[in-house]
């Protein structure tokens, strides 16, 4: 996710536990969902799809975090 914003991941990673939350908890939806399409784990169809559609509004913050931190001197 977001591979131009890697070194900022990173360092926000570290400094920032906002944005540490919100990446783990997206990484966590996103296992979530690859088990549930791969029979791993049992979801229903509507279930999978509110979890991707967290998935995205998480990314949404992410993106936030990162456009903000960059602006940032």
């Amino acid at each position: 996710m977001f591979p131009e914003y890697r070194d900022l991941i990173t360092k926000l990673k570290s400094t920032d536990l906002h944005f540490t939350r919100l990446f783990d908890k997206h990484n966590d939806l996103d296992q979530q969902v690859k088990n549930m399409e791969s029979h791993i784990s049992t979801g229903t169809h509507e279930e999978i799809e509110k979890l991707k559609r967290e998935k995205l509004v998480l990314k949404d913050q992410i993106y936030a975090v990162l456009k903000k931190a960059q602006a940032t001197p």
